[in-house]
């Protein structure tokens, strides 16, 4: 079964159960954050959770790690910028 959402506003679609960063990966985006300071960009680097490299925003909420997060049919999920309270470097 797979399920619909959209990445910085392009729509795309996953299996059902895949993390945020797998159904990322298999669309063929490999980075979807830029650091706070330097603007470099990121995106699964360990896959389990721990190294915060994955960051993306879901539904409006930032700071979600692509790794641990399941897709859900309807997600818009967008590419965060520095800490996705704001402009980068703030």
């Amino acid at each position: 079964m797979s399920v619909r959402f959209s990445f910085d506003g392009r729509p795309m679609t996953a299996q059902a159960g895949q993390t945020v960063g797998a159904a990322l990966l298999a669309e063929g985006i490999r980075s979807w954050r830029t650091t706070r300071f330097g603007g470099r960009p990121r995106g699964l680097f360990c896959g389990i959770g721990v190294c915060f490299d994955c960051l993306v925003t879901v539904n409006d909420e930032p700071n979600v790690r692509a790794c641990l997060a399941v897709i859900a049919d309807g997600d818009a999920v967008r590419t965060q910028i520095g800490d996705g309270h704001g402009e980068q470097g703030e």
